[in-house]
């Protein structure tokens, strides 16, 4: 399969035509090489318009999802980034390359060993990789420029914006199947934060998000 031309082909058709049209973030598809983070028996659909089974149930985003999550948090080079669910790591690479410093969380240790295998063929020396639940994130004391979640949460969870620095950004996609509200909140002060609604989609919902959403922290 000829992957340089299916990758101008995804830019053009699928990325471009959904209004990201950031000259960054193109720039950083064709750098990081979505194939090399999918599995091997779905390679060949790796820069197709759609989202791809990578096990446990999960999936990734479709690459123009990635790519309008990419332009809607205009990282800058000093943000530290947090990221809920690393799944095949080919997200996590680019917040990755665009960023001082990613964490990424996600609850299945294999995700997080062949993330990191891949993701250290790029070079890229600023990851860290971690498996555990994402709630347990709001008993740590760090805290981020921004926090971006590849899976959806049925309500938004108020909490999560603790993790946040004051000007943080926290991506989120919120609501039930098939209609979800993309979501980007701004934490402007320790008590104060506000969204933009950005696009209308649909994504897995996080693993027992439904469940601890109902848990009183």
């Amino acid at each position: 399969m000829n992957f340089k031309q299916a990758r101008f082909n995804m830019i053009e058709q699928q990325v471009r035509t959904w209004e990201v049209l950031d000259q960054n973030v193109l720039d950083l598809l064709n750098e990081i090489h979505r194939e090399e983070f999918i599995p091997e028996s779905y390679k060949n659909l790796a820069l197709a318009d759609t989202s791809i089974p990578i096990g446990h149930g999960q999936s990734t985003m479709a690459p123009k999802l990635e790519a309008r999550i990419l332009q809607s948090l205009d990282i800058t080079p000093n943000d530290l980034i947090l990221e809920i669910g690393t799944g095949c790591g080919y997200f996590t690479a680019l917040l990755a390359r665009s960023a001082k410093k990613i964490k990424s969380v996600d609850l299945f240790p294999d995700f997080i060993n062949a993330a990191n295998k891949k993701i250290s063929k790029t070079k890229l020396i600023n990851v860290d990789l971690e498996s555990c639940d994402a709630y347990i994130l709001l008993e740590r004391a760090e805290r981020y420029d921004i926090v971006v979640f590849t899976a959806s949460l049925p309500t938004m969870h108020e909490k999560f914006l603790n993790l946040l620095n004051e000007n943080g950004r926290l991506f989120v996609i919120v609501g039930e199947s098939p209609s979800m509200e993309a979501r980007l909140y701004t934490k402007e002060s320790k008590s104060s934060s506000s969204y933009e609604s950005l696009f209308e989609t649909d994504l897995n919902q996080l693993i027992g998000a439904k469940q601890k959403n109902e848990f009183k922290f």
